[in-house]
């Protein structure tokens, strides 16, 4: 399954067209990922959904642009693309740092009047409100290729390589500065139904943390613990594409 840009922009790939009268899952990645994250998992909802990924500056086709250090100003940004190139009913889906760009950009869809998402659904992610650790974005860069083994996302011979950490830090550092200053503003809950997945060896955001997300919503609350850590998304990607196409079926109006 490969992207296509056509009509959308710099900031959206677009994996999978929505069926008719259908929902478009629009994925926001992880610190340090690009949209390429997601197309296994849009090729596992195909044809079910509709699935949009978003791109950040700063990294893969858009490696030359500086990447954001403000998880706020990347959420003012892309409500204002999919205000202008969404057509029909969306559904946000966020995993680890795209959980709480997703959750942010869910409350400048709500708050600005226009048609906010159906669902959002947080994955991997401690809530919003809920304090985060501050000192990754400050360490060497051996010190942040640390952080990602211990993450066990991302495969030891790519991290060994000097060209390909050249290439993913600038981003990988501007990722953790944008999560480590994010401080959770008050306001009214989101409306629309959330879902928290979580994996139960998830050494970032356990149980409790996903619990937290109640909190942020005044509509429907659900959580779902999936087998794997950090990266249960890949490693259960097929529960986790189930998951998501029944949510997207509970949304749907």
């Amino acid at each position: 399954m490969t992207a296509t840009t056509a009509g959308r922009g710099l900031w959206v790939r677009e994996y999978s067209p929505a069926p008719a009268h259908g929902l478009t899952l629009v994925c926001f990645p992880h610190a340090g990922g690009g949209a390429s994250a997601y197309r296994p998992l849009a090729t596992a909802l195909s044809p079910r959904a509709g699935v949009l990924s978003l791109q950040y500056p700063g990294r893969q086709d858009r490696r030359t642009e500086a990447p954001y250090t403000s998880v706020d100003a990347l959420a003012d940004d892309i409500a204002a693309t999919l205000r202008r190139q969404a057509a029909g009913p969306v559904v946000l889906f966020g995993h680890s740092m795209g959980a709480l760009v997703a959750y942010e950009t869910a409350r400048r869809l709500e708050r600005d009047g226009g048609a906010g998402p159906l669902g959002l659904v947080v994955s991997g992610a401690r809530s919003a409100a809920e304090p985060r650790p501050r000192d990754v974005s400050l360490r060497s860069d051996a010190g942040i290729i640390d952080e990602l083994r211990q993450l066990d996302g991302t495969s030891p011979e790519l991290l060994d390589d000097p060209e390909i950490q050249a290439m993913i830090l600038p981003a990988l550092r501007a990722d953790y500065t944008a999560l480590e200053t994010y401080r959770h503003r008050s306001g009214p809950p989101l409306r629309c139904p959330v879902s928290a997945y979580v994996g139960d060896a998830d050494p970032q955001a356990g149980a409790l943390d996903a619990e937290r997300w109640a909190d942020l919503t005044s509509g429907t609350f659900r959580q779902r613990t999936f087998a794997g850590g950090h990266f249960f998304v890949d490693s259960a990607r097929q529960q986790v594409a189930a998951a998501l196409a029944e949510d997207l079926d509970a949304f749907a109006p």
